[in-house]
């Protein structure tokens, strides 16, 4: 079920962001706002060279931890984090480039803004996301991988050194078993606090538990638009459940009144040996976190793989309604 092990980083309820060693409050937050701008003419072009051309006029240094491991052929999202030797998360204005092999020509840069994941104290959790537990925001952006078979991805992030650059590798399969924007959503129960007869730590391993658990998918589904939240805060392998969660509850306060917000949990009894709820098996899930909004009209409107910051939840909300 691991989406990206590097990103590790469930941590401690508290009050935020705790910047780097030597670095104060302020400035990080500055650099947070800074990795949230990046545009294309902020990296070097490709000017007709190959990846590893590219590549080479970088100095190495980081690694990447990716966050999502679902592609098909087409454009894909790819979320990220990028991980210091001090193994530290490194933030800066970051891009992406891509080819079929290190040695052909390279596609991009794809500017990949830095998602936050920082909610407001309301919405904390055990779980929160926090520099101090190493995860204040996730990188992501769209790239083209028009044919299956693998892909070489570089990564260059600026810091106050100058460039550095982290590579990778995706492979991107014929097809995904996992159901796709614009098909019907399936027509499945989703547990709810009454179908657990009150028990709901049975049914959400988050601390503390959230108020999504009112409804099943089954009796609203082509009803109302519905957000759906397949995550295990406190057994989630890849550790970014707990953050996204804890983003769900805050934009449930502001479109909950026009959007049903469902949280499912993910594995049976909430045990990582036992098999995945049907309601994952249903959606053609093998990892978590994800993310669907459902129309009114029962079809999937958009969704979302991995960690997924504010900006990209509310957008996939909206698309849905």
């Amino acid at each position: 079920m691991a989406v990206g092990a590097l990103l590790a980083g469930c941590g401690g309820d508290d009050g935020g962001p705790e910047p780097p060693p030597g670095q104060s409050r302020s400035d990080f937050e500055r650099t947070l706002d800074s990795a949230a701008q990046a545009k294309r003419s902020d990296f070097p072009p490709v000017e007709g060279r190959t990846l590893q051309e590219v590549a080479n006029t970088i100095d190495a240094g980081p690694t990447v931890g990716l966050a999502t491991a679902d592609f098909v052929p087409g454009e894909n999202r790819l979320a990220f984090g990028v991980i210091g030797r001090d193994n530290r998360f490194v933030y800066g204005k970051s891009a992406v480039y891509v080819a079929p092999t290190p040695q052909d020509r390279a596609t991009g840069p794809f500017p990949a803004p830095a998602r936050s994941l920082l909610v407001e104290p309301p919405f904390r959790s055990r779980g929160s996301a926090s520099e101090a537990n190493g995860l204040a925001a996730v990188y992501s952006t769209g790239i083209p991988t028009p044919r299956p078979g693998g892909y070489a991805v570089l990564v260059i992030t600026k810091t106050p050194e100058g460039f550095v650059g982290a590579p990778t590798t995706i492979q991107v399969p014929t097809r995904s078993e996992v159901v796709a924007v614009g098909d019907p959503a399936p027509r499945v129960a989703t547990e709810t606090v009454e179908s657990a007869n009150g028990d709901i730590a049975s049914i959400d391993t988050r601390v503390p538990p959230s108020d999504m658990h009112e409804v099943s998918l089954d009796d609203v589904l082509g009803k109302r638009p519905v957000a759906l939240l397949f995550a295990t805060p406190q057994l989630c392998q890849s550790r970014v459940c707990g953050p996204v969660t804890d983003v769900a509850l805050q934009l449930k306060k502001k479109y909950g009144d026009q959007v049903e917000f469902i949280h499912q949990e993910v594995y049976t009894d909430n045990d990582p040996n036992k098999p995945l709820r049907e309601p994952l098996r249903r959606f053609g899930l093998t990892t978590e976190p994800w993310l669907f909004t459902i129309d009114a009209q029962g079809q999937v409107a958009a969704r979302l793989e991995g960690s997924f910051g504010i900006d990209e939840f509310e957008q996939a909300i909206k698309a849905a309604q």
